[in-house]
């Protein structure tokens, strides 16, 4: 029955395990999509609600941030975006009721899963100090209470503002706006955890930190890379974009330690040969590179390139780079020993490689967490640009680069000012348009956050959607460190972990999701995304709210602003509140390439914003050029008889929100707490396929950090590696594990050893 949720928490610890698939999608994935969608959602619901994902009069997928093509399919989503969009449109509700029934104690003995089963928040709550059940509270006493601490800080830095992607352009800009009223750059948020290095990378590089194709670039490409990215699970509608250049002639290389069935083959359900036929395959050349061997292998195809002759684009670097002869005395100097034990490959692998680079005229790299998450993952990036930089493939159409982010408008959030390394041409714009002096010294990042509240040195967290908690790295020091604080606030949609992990108080403020109709004093308001790559567009939900007492986001930031700040602010707060194109108005004049934002939001589409590198070849870095660099290779290594881990998602997953306990590619049912293990690695360490170990990861500190009882999957990774899912690995990743530069927590090259456990 639908708006029914579990009434026990499942067991988890005794998955089913079969081969691993293929293929992606098909019949099996509309299957899946229906089901779970008429569970949460019923016929009627689902039917009205799934038409309307990602359409030019709809509201924008909750999932991930991948880009629509302008001519859209009546059914344009994925398996795992009708999943988000059930749990948001769910007829499940958590009242007050249930938190009366459930005291904070009980529910942090529950699984993620299952409190994200339980449905849509409906109103306040707050838990007081020393209380041991949540209790409905008004609006008005939530945002006292709020006042209450931020006013008795000793200083507006020890406040911390976190964002998830999921937050509006117009929330976001709103948000960051309050908290530099406030006084405070501590706006970190979930793009510190994901693809931060990326933006490190690309701006020290080409001067800007996305992405410089579009979608038709894609289909133009003669080579597209697909490097520590799997499209098949966390942004399936890429494989549509992937299908559609594969029959254009594209070919496309896959770089990553696990075969995924995504890539393999992609049985399309919005065509009959998907449906009923062998689908398309996508891979022409699989390169199973060992963990973190990505940036040997990047250095080492460039040093071929430069020893190729007419490989090089030697006009377009005379023209439009700097460092090419300190970039070009390193790459030639690259070890082929090296290269082969830091990647795993065979020499023969990528001499092909680079036979299919040399035969392309126009490439695109993409890529995702398993390039951004490691200690060197910045100059891994800067790789994959020197290797495109020689062949002049960016600043041309079918070419370019493609970091593929996550989260629906975590992109646009950084647009907007969430960010707590503003540059200073944004915070000029700021006080110029508001009147005020913004704060200058930069704020505190995700991993510094949790040691400001660790060490005592921030007491107030605020959320603006998210699952911090689960999310972060290092879960126990995490946890503590949240226990800290003096109060905990999170604007959410639905239960999660984050709330029962609480300050000495604690709220939850229940807020609207992209598919509910946002109706203001001024009238229906619509609010606005920016993709992957950089398209904007507006976001209309159509279903009434799951309760009278939500406020939207914008909603939310506009009442604190005006109880926090009062009347020594003069921003219109209220104004805002009331109509949403007012806010637009104000970032047209300080967000570069938002002019005229009203007016060209409301053309069916939306609008793509200025990127100098892919639109006019101008590179907008501190030598005027693009940047070849030319640090030394590094890559992870793991003692004898220890693996290197990382961490990932299962096909029943978005982020942290888990929608079921199936990995239907990697052939896991009914269980998450698997480990992923190369068999000769599994045999040599005495462990059989279907033991049980405990994962312990090793670090400088000594300190011992375990995650037990995980069945172990013989499965084909690259020899030395293993897999296995987050959040539940989180608590093996140590909090100052990071990446240089962009300090991302390095979840993607752990240091374990697995010890065997009793399978009881």
């Amino acid at each position: 029955m639908a708006g029914k949720p579990p009434t026990g928490d499942p067991v988890q610890d005794a998955p089913d395990v079969a081969a691993p698939q293929h293929a992606a999608a098909g019949l099996p994935a509309i299957a899946h999509t229906l089901r779970v969608a008429q569970q949460q959602m019923g016929v009627r619901r689902t039917a009205l609600t799934l038409l309307k994902v990602n359409q030019k009069d709809g509201f924008d997928c909750p999932g991930c941030a991948w880009p629509e093509p302008d001519k859209r399919h009546a059914a344009e989503f994925c398996e795992n975006g009708a999943k988000a969009v059930a749990e948001e449109a769910t007829l499940r509700r958590v009242t007050s009721d249930f938190f009366a029934a459930h005291p904070v104690a009980d529910l942090a003995t529950r699984s993620g899963y299952w409190l994200g089963q339980q449905g849509r928040l409906t109103h306040p709550m707050y838990l007081a100090e020393g209380a041991a059940s949540y209790e409905p509270v008004t609006w008005e006493r939530a945002f006292d209470l709020i006042a209450e601490e931020l006013h008795a800080l000793t200083s507006p830095d020890e406040a911390l503002f976190y964002t998830s992607g999921r937050t509006s352009n117009e929330a976001a800009f709103l948000y960051q706006l309050f908290a530099r009223e406030f006084g405070t750059n501590n706006l970190p948020d979930c793009s510190n955890m994901c693809h931060e290095s990326s933006g490190s990378a690309l701006t020290e590089t080409i001067g800007v930190g996305k992405g410089s194709v579009l979608l038709e670039d894609l289909y133009q490409a003669d080579l597209i890379i697909v490097a520590g990215q799997n499209p098949g699970t966390n942004h399936p509608r890429m494989l549509s974009a992937l299908e559609k250049a594969k029959a254009g002639g594209t070919k496309i290389i896959t770089v990553n330690p696990l075969p995924e069935a995504g890539m393999e083959r992609f049985k399309n359900p919005q065509n009959a040969r998907g449906l009923a036929g062998v689908g398309t395959p996508l891979t022409d050349l699989f390169l199973q590179i060992r963990l973190g061997g990505d940036q040997a292998l990047f250095r080492t195809l460039g040093r071929l390139v430069l020893e190729t002759e007419g490989a090089v684009d030697t006009d377009f670097i005379r023209e439009h780079t700097h460092g090419f002869e300190e970039y070009e005395r390193t790459a030639r100097a690259a070890d082929w020993d090296e290269t082969l034990r830091a990647t795993g490959l065979r020499r023969e692998e990528i001499e092909e490689a680079l036979r299919m680079i040399l035969a392309s005229r126009r490439t695109v790299v993409c890529w995702a967490m398993g390039l951004t998450q490691h200690k060197h993952a910045v100059p891994t990036i800067k790789e994959v640009v020197n290797l495109l930089l020689l062949r002049g493939d960016i600043g041309r159409p079918g070419a370019g680069v493609c970091p593929v982010r996550g989260h629906s408008n975590v992109q646009g959030d950084r647009t907007m000012g969430i960010f707590e390394r503003p540059s200073a041409a944004f915070l000029d714009a700021l006080e110029k348009e508001f009147d005020f002096t913004p704060p200058r010294e930069h704020g505190l990042d995700v991993v510094r956050a949790i040691r400001a509240l660790r060490d005592g040195d921030a007491k107030v967290f605020f959320a603006m959607g998210g699952n911090f908690v689960a999310a972060s790295p290092d879960t126990e020091v995490t946890e503590a460190a949240m226990r800290r604080a003096r109060l905990t606030v999170h604007v959410s949609t639905k239960l999660n972990r984050s709330h029962v992990i609480t300050g000495a108080r604690a709220l939850i403020l229940p807020t609207l999701g992209r598919t509910e109709r946002d109706r203001q004093s001024g009238g229906d308001q619509f609010v606005t995304v920016e993709d992957s790559m950089g398209m904007v567009h507006a976001s209309r939900g159509r279903l009434e709210p799951a309760s009278p007492h939500l406020l939207s986001e914008p909603a939310i930031v506009c009442r604190l602003a005006r109880r926090v700040l009062g009347t020594e602010s003069t921003t219109p707060w209220e104004e805002f509140e009331k109509d949403y194109a007012t806010i637009r108005d104000r970032v047209s004049r300080v967000v570069p390439g938002f002019e005229d934002f009203n007016a060209r939001v409301a053309r069916p589409g939306g609008f793509t914003l200025p990127h100098a590198p892919r639109d006019e070849r101008r590179f907008p870095t501190a030598t005027g050029k693009a940047n070849f660099t030319a640090a030394p290779v590094e890559y992870p290594k793991a003692p004898e008889g220890r693996l290197l881990l990382q961490t990932l998602r299962s096909h029943d997953q978005y982020n942290t929100t888990i929608y079921g306990l199936d990995d239907r590619y990697r052939g896991i049912k009914n269980g998450r707490r698997v480990v992923l293990v190369n068999p000769d690695d599994a045999r040599t360490l005495g462990l059989a396929d279907g033991a049980y170990a405990d994962l312990v990861s090793e670090w400088t500190d000594g300190t011992e950090r375990r995650a037990p009882g995980f069945r172990v999957v013989h499965y084909p990774t690259t020899p030395g590696c293993a897999a296995a899912y987050y959040p539940e690995t989180n608590v093996l990743v140590p909090l100052d594990h990071t990446a240089d530069t962009s300090n991302t927590p390095a979840s993607k090259s752990l240091v374990i050893r697995l010890e065997q456990a009793d399978p009881a």
